[in-house]
């Protein structure tokens, strides 16, 4: 299974709180946030982990070269407006085998994300997204689901039948990527929108469930951050 990152944004909200690394290299524990990623990966199977760096960055694409973790590492260096551009910059890199994608702040607890990989491993379907009953997110993406936990929408306020919201982690089979390549030539530019759109596609999609998934936007999110990796 290949894996990829997406760490091409600016941090800017970071850096105007008084942060002064990039994101990917803001450290937790004395581990930065990209190395903490790329390990992780590397241990639950990854046959190759593809990366796009915002080329404003040239510490970050350093750091990762020196990263020995026993499968290839592919780094794409581009700036994009936003992750769906992100992801599609490197698309080329996903295709032909299932994939894992996630963006360089996310945070989550590794025995969990290795139940989930074996899942998605296992799963004849689509894909299978990390959904959390957590809400830290400002603007959280409500997920839908079925009393098999099939994906039946994405919503931008809750219904009836949300238990979830997105978790920012995508197993995908790799026809997502034509219909990732429709979203970009409709001028469909929101990963929210995208995951739409895979719905509506008639993608079958399950939703597994992590007990808490951190984002990483605000200085005061580290200080969280490192509470939550502490915790037993």
């Amino acid at each position: 299974m290949k894996f990829a990152i997406l760490a091409a944004g600016e941090g800017s909200r970071l850096a105007s709180e008084g942060v002064a690394k990039p994101k990917p290299l803001v450290e937790l524990q004395g581990v930065p946030l990209i190395e903490r990623l790329i390990r992780i990966f590397a241990r639950n199977g990854a046959s190759s982990i593809n990366i796009i760096v915002n080329e404003q960055q040239p510490e970050t694409v350093e750091f990762i070269k020196s990263l020995e973790v026993g499968c290839p590492i592919n780094i794409v260096i581009k700036s994009t407006p936003s992750s769906m551009h992100s992801m599609h910059a490197l698309s080329h890199l996903l295709r032909g085998e299932k994939f894992c994608l996630t963006t360089v702040d996310t945070l989550f607890r590794e025995d969990e994300f290795a139940n989930y990989i074996k899942k998605f491993e296992e799963y004849e379907g689509d894909g299978i997204m990390a959904v959390t009953d957590y809400i830290d997110d400002e603007k959280p993406l409500y997920v839908d689901t079925d009393d098999d936990m099939e994906i039946t929408a994405f919503c931008d306020k809750p219904t009836p039948e949300t238990h979830y919201i997105s978790g920012g982690i995508y197993g995908l089979s790799p026809k997502a990527l034509d219909i990732l390549d429709r979203c970009m030539n409709d001028g469909i530019h929101r990963m929210r929108n995208f995951q739409r759109r895979l719905v509506e596609s008639g993608m079958k999609l399950k939703a597994f469930p992590l007990g808490k998934i951190i984002d990483i936007d605000h200085a005061e999110d580290i200080i969280k951050a490192e509470e939550f990796i502490a915790e037993r």
